[in-house]
């Protein structure tokens, strides 16, 4: 009993001082709270996220203000169709010495750093996509034969526009697989973006105060792993992710004619760990069925694909996963 008091003790020391940095990041990249939700769920569960949205919409200003509220060593990448993978791991390079003698010397590239934006992710070639894929998965990149560990914590926030299309790469699905959301930034209502005007128009901005720092950070996503799930949401989690594999025997007739290929166990991780940062993030010590329903979304839709004959005729994944979604867990709930 001792130790369960003390899980709870500390898990509402981190639910208030979470409160603190949600509010110091939405003073200052308004109105869009559903989008900073996921971002923070994604910190805290140790994953990388994937910011789907058109330019202007405070995407970049968002990773700066969550690099400084978390304490976070950020660094930005503006990814071209012309970088190249060094331009992003970093180099060894010939150095001659004052006695004439010659060494190698490694010279870090910006991926060594805490908080990692790679802005417009998709404009870079898919050799130099791929320079991101071990550093994602690993927390480490291997140069000149030699392993070399990144910084803990490692995150990427990538963003990606939607619709220049022109001298653009799409990501491969095993990048994809390693964003633990996909983030849609929406435009805002028209009161947010009054809001928005005053705010960022005026003499001064409001500045955003330093709230964790790595250590607390790791910390929390250490905690945040204790959180209990119990075993209806578990088998919720479960019976979703598979609804979706067109192999599966669980899944409907619908996702077996639109669906080219689901999600993998991956997809059951990301759902498991966010929906346990929701609960947090709202107040609760453990997850709901809202907390599925409302995540599934977010970590499915860049898990799979719809068949090419179902995109000819206007299906929609987005719409397809929201009536899966809708449809399961309300017979969930109901048993």
């Amino acid at each position: 009993m001792a130790e369960v008091a003390t899980l709870i003790e500390e898990m509402e020391a981190l639910e208030k001082k979470l409160c603190v940095a949600r509010a110091a990041v939405t003073g200052r990249f308004i109105g869009q709270e559903r989008v900073v939700e996921l971002v923070f769920g994604a910190l805290l569960s140790g994953g990388h996220a994937l910011l789907v949205g058109l330019p202007g919409l405070g995407k970049t200003r968002l990773v700066e203000t969550l690099s400084t509220v978390m304490g976070l060593d950020g660094k930005r990448i503006q990814f071209t169709p012309d970088l190249m993978p060094a331009d992003i791991l970093g180099s060894e390079v010939l150095e001659t010495g004052s006695d004439g003698s010659r060494t190698f010397k490694f010279l870090p590239g910006p991926i060594f750093c805490q908080l990692l934006m790679a802005d417009e992710i998709n404009r870079a070639s898919p050799r130099t996509q791929s320079a991101l894929l071990q550093a994602m998965q690993e927390q480490q990149v291997t140069i000149a034969g030699e392993d070399k560990a990144l910084s803990a914590p490692f995150h990427v926030l990538a963003t990606q526009n939607p619709i220049e299309q022109e001298g653009t790469y799409p990501l491969p699905e095993a990048q994809l697989d390693r964003f633990l959301v996909q983030v849609d930034v929406p435009y805002p209502d028209r009161t947010t973006e009054r809001s928005i005007l005053l705010a960022t128009t005026g003499a001064s901005q409001q500045e955003a105060p330093k709230v964790f720092d790595a250590e607390s950070l790791l910390a929390a996503q250490a905690l945040l792993r204790r959180m209990p799930v119990g075993d209806g949401i578990l088998d919720m989690i479960l019976d979703l992710v598979r609804a979706f594999r067109p192999e599966d025997a669980t899944a409907c007739e619908r996702v077996k004619q639109l669906v080219e290929w689901g999600p993998g166990p991956r997809a059951a991780q990301a759902l498991m760990l966010m929906v346990r940062a929701r609960a947090l993030l709202n107040g609760r010590l453990a997850p709901s069925p809202q907390d599925v329903m409302s995540l599934a979304p977010a970590v499915l839709v860049h898990r799979m694909a719809l068949k090419f004959s179902a995109r000819a005729n206007g299906e929609n994944i987005e719409s397809l996963i929201q009536e899966i979604v809708t449809d399961r867990l309300a017979s969930d709930v109901a048993a």
